[in-house]
């Protein structure tokens, strides 16, 4: 089968950063699932891989990227139950095994949805890693229930992000949140409002721009952006007995005893840690997914996409790299092979 990999961690205007080449079909066994890939989306775990897993040695075969995917299920392992041949389905992969680069990928059962039915695949394509992020961060990692948010104020720093912008309207429709997002720019502004955002906020001043909405405490923040970057502002906007979820490593130490005397929690989001670990509430991902295909097929959410790119080769999936590489998307990018 064809794919796109790297076997070194190069710049992606190198013409070896990602290249196409020919690999054997895998086979499915026990929950695997064998996806014949229609459409994948790029996000920033893609860049991140591709920048650090060869930055040392030459890696002795390609490395195959790519984690959100639509496609239709071939054939299944033996142990699967969930889903049969023919199945349209939707997931974000495991950071463990070979990616949706390709044109057919092994995925566990216990991590995969059915695809919503109002969705095409690219729309359906972006979907899948930003909202099981969103899904945990929000009712997993902040154990609040779809519907206790009510009279309770989340701040999401990053809105008009991937993430964010799925988070925004997990949290207005399913959690019952008031929410301000950041937005920095007019069309961001106009993207996050669009979404749902009750007021907006500027990150790049924070504390002044939440503090100009009348609002001196928030009681939860959801960062997925900048964690050093904002650390401060959020020690300074969280109420006490708050919590903060974050999904963006830190590029230096931050001092958590600065929450300690408001008693506020702070807690990881790493979507794959289920998958990675083989966690015993795995199957929770394929659960969230067929929620978020009811969401949508119900019109109570909506797709993310804003661009769409054609082609499994090298060239349009460097394309989608520097894209997300720039910082500047809004919502997400979807490449339909």
């Amino acid at each position: 089968m064809k794919a796109i990999g790297f076997t070194q961690s190069l710049p992606i205007t190198d013409e070896q950063s990602l290249f196409a080449f020919t690999t054997e079909q895998p086979k499915p066994e026990a929950r695997d699932l064998l996806v014949k890939v229609e459409a994948v989306s790029i996000n920033p775990v893609d860049t991140k891989v591709r920048k650090k897993a060869a930055s040392q040695d030459q890696l002795d075969k390609p490395r195959i990227l790519g984690f959100d995917a639509v496609g239709t299920v071939v054939s299944v392992g033996d142990q699967v139950t969930l889903f049969k041949e023919g199945d349209t389905v939707f997931y974000a992969g495991d950071i463990s095994r070979s990616g949706s680069n390709a044109e057919y990928q092994l995925v566990d059962e216990r991590i995969v949805g059915h695809k919503p039915n109002q969705l095409s695949a690219a729309e359906a394509a972006v979907l899948p890693l930003t909202a099981l992020t969103a899904w945990e961060a929000l009712f997993d990692r902040l154990v609040m229930k779809p519907g206790e948010g009510a009279g309770k104020t989340l701040l999401i720093i990053g809105g008009a992000g991937g993430v964010g912008s799925i988070a925004i309207q997990l949290a207005k429709q399913v959690g019952k949140f008031n929410v301000i997002a950041t937005a920095s720019r007019p069309e961001t502004s106009q993207w996050v409002t669009e979404l749902g955002a009750d007021q907006v906020a500027n990150h790049h001043s924070l504390v002044e721009s939440v503090r100009a909405l009348g609002i001196e405490y928030v009681d939860y923040i959801f960062n997925t952006a900048d964690t050093y970057g904002h650390w401060d502002a959020m020690v300074e906007l969280i109420k006490p007995q708050g919590a903060i979820v974050g999904i963006v490593e830190s590029g230096q130490p931050v001092d958590l005893s600065q929450l300690q005397f408001k008693s506020v929690a702070f807690h990881w989001e790493v979507m794959f840690t289920r998958s990675l670990y083989k966690t015993d509430d795995m199957i929770q991902q394929h659960y969230i997914l067929e929620q978020i295909k009811s969401l949508v097929d119900q019109g109570i959410i909506r797709s993310t996409l804003t661009e769409t790119l054609t082609g499994l080769n090298a060239e349009t999936l460097k394309i989608a790299h520097q894209k997300s590489e720039s910082g500047k998307m809004v919502g997400k990018l979807a490449v339909v092979y």
